[in-house]
């Protein structure tokens, strides 16, 4: 069964808090991975891999890039999912 875009939201803030130790309530849709969390690539990567684990999908390396914000990522999570 599909996670709603909600639970694909407090999923990936629980895996960006374990990565970084950034607050999950401060993972938000409208948040920049790169420029509002300070995430580095690496981190990203990482990001990517548990985020796949987790849901069930795969993100191809070639589409990282376009996830810039947290509801780009949750987006493409809930739309491979289907």
């Amino acid at each position: 069964m599909a996670a709603s875009e909600q639970e694909i939201l407090a999923g990936l803030a629980e895996i960006v808090n374990e990565e970084t130790g950034i607050d999950a309530s401060s993972v938000q849709s409208d948040k920049s991975f790169t420029d509002d969390l300070d995430i580095d690539s690496l981190s990203m990567m990482t990001i990517v891999v548990n985020a796949e684990e987790k849901f069930g999908v795969r993100i191809p390396d070639e589409e990282v890039k376009n996830l810039v914000t947290v509801g780009d990522a949750v987006n493409y999570i809930k739309n491979a999912q289907a």
